[in-house]
């Protein structure tokens, strides 16, 4: 830590600190110097992240964030009825310097948030009632994909709701 231009000082107990990098040798030392100064033991890889999975495709070297757990309890909570609640926004011509309009939406399962979405629109649109067109077809093809997902747990209890 030293070399790091860090004092070490009272620190207190950290549980599971995930370390990312590039380069598999800048991980190596990084641990080296925690190590002198504090104990510590390498769990391996990590698997799990704010309650996310990794997944790890090594070969096309990609990393993936999977909530199918999470879904899965929200699912489970008791409810006959899947209830998805979808809103949406736009803001007409938000970024000035491109004139460009933002999009925004979130969904809901059950309560609690699984999906959303906050960014500028790919084109310039000439009025608010267009922009509000786009933002809500993206809502809606995102609807339609967790409709999908749903059905493939609770095929006949999907109930959706979209508003504005």
């Amino acid at each position: 830590m030293h070399q790091l231009g860090i004092e070490p000082k009272s620190v207190p107990w950290e549980d599971d600190m995930p370390i990312a990098a590039k380069k598999k040798y800048d991980i190596q030392k990084l641990k080296g110097l925690l190590s002198a100064e504090f104990e510590m033991k390498d769990l391996g890889a990590a698997r799990k992240i704010l309650g996310m999975e990794i997944i790890r495709d090594r070969e096309r070297r990609k990393l993936f964030l999977s909530q199918r757990s999470y879904i899965q309890k929200v699912l489970a909570r008791g409810d006959t009825q899947c209830l998805v609640t979808g809103y949406f926004d736009s803001d007409y011509a938000g970024d000035v310097d491109t004139r460009r309009s933002m999009t925004g939406y979130v969904f809901t399962l059950g309560g609690s948030v699984v999906s959303w979405k906050a960014t500028l629109q790919p084109t310039v649109t000439l009025s608010a009632t267009e922009a509000e067109y786009m933002a809500l077809t993206e809502a809606a093809k995102e609807g339609i994909w967790l409709k999908g997902l749903v059905n493939l747990f609770y095929p006949e209890d999907f109930v959706s709701h979209l508003s504005n």
